[in-house]
């Protein structure tokens, strides 16, 4: 007799069987982890930056998120940020959820950025864990007590904020969802048996098992460059996850000055970084 899956794992074989509906201001599918334009100076192109958010979700973005990582957020005033949130909110459709980026070194921080994305047009909001931080939670319910109507996603990314969350701490926390970007693959698989909100992987080379797993999606640094490639991934397409994963080793090795300079490429986007 052929084995099943145990139940707590959350997939079938069909791949029928999805994790529980996600809010109306979340997303299934591929989001993408926008980058933030600048001129050559470093002028912020908040204009520019929401034109290419609307393209791209001409391509096949289902979520957009703002002020992360990619988009150099560590390197963005708080008036920038605003006004970035405000011009991509306004050039989506609304049924395309706004996600911005809010984490900051302490809770006071992140609470006053939060609350001021949300004023200014967030759906929800992305936050990464607190730097040497081994219990987050106090950080993560203050946010939640600020911002109650937002949705909140935890974001584990150790390389750029350690240690990141562990999956008991992740578990407890006051929020909807989480992008992992740690690219761990035994960790996905532990996060979808044990965590019960939204999961959105962040490294390109675990689309194919989040397919298989039936999470929710990606917020992905390459969907700028190719959201239809992320989206093959996704279904199980072996050639377009080596593609995808290709990409993601090509934009990091020299990032973010080397994404920007495929998406000029691409799409004659300006090619000016604050960072690297």
């Amino acid at each position: 007799m052929e084995s099943t899956p145990p139940a707590t794992l959350g997939v079938m074989d069909s791949h029928e069987q999805t994790r529980p509906t996600t809010p109306s201001s979340l997303f299934e599918g591929i989001g993408v982890a926008l980058v933030t334009l600048f001129d050559e100076h470093g002028d912020l192109l908040a204009e520019a930056t929401a034109e290419h958010a609307a393209r791209l979700v001409d391509l096949g973005v289902n979520g957009v998120l703002v002020a992360g990582s990619t988009g150099e957020a560590s390197a963005l005033t708080d008036d920038e940020r605003v006004e970035l949130v405000r011009q991509v909110r306004a050039a989506l459709p609304a049924h395309i959820p706004v996600f911005v980026g809010t984490g900051q070194p302490s809770a006071r921080a992140a609470v006053i950025t939060s609350m001021r994305a949300v004023d200014n047009g967030a759906d929800a909001l992305l936050v990464l864990s607190p730097p040497r931080s081994s219990d987050p939670r106090p950080y993560y319910e203050a946010i939640a007590a600020a911002c109650p109507a937002t949705p909140i996603l935890a974001y584990h990314f150790p390389a750029v904020s350690s240690p990141g969350i562990e999956v008991d701490t992740l578990c407890s926390l006051p929020v909807a969802g989480c992008k992992d970007s740690s690219g761990d693959a035994a960790r996905l698989l532990d996060e979808v048996q044990r965590f019960h909100g939204a999961l959105y992987v962040g490294n390109p080379v675990l689309l194919a098992l989040a397919g298989i797993l039936a999470i929710q999606g990606a917020i992905l640094a390459v969907a700028n460059l190719d959201p239809a490639l992320c989206h093959r991934a996704i279904k199980g397409d072996a050639e377009a996850q080596i593609a995808v994963a290709g990409l993601q080793q090509l934009t990091a090795a020299g990032f973010p000055r080397v994404i920007k300079q495929e998406l000029h490429k691409r799409f004659g986007t300006a090619t000016g970084a604050r960072l690297g």
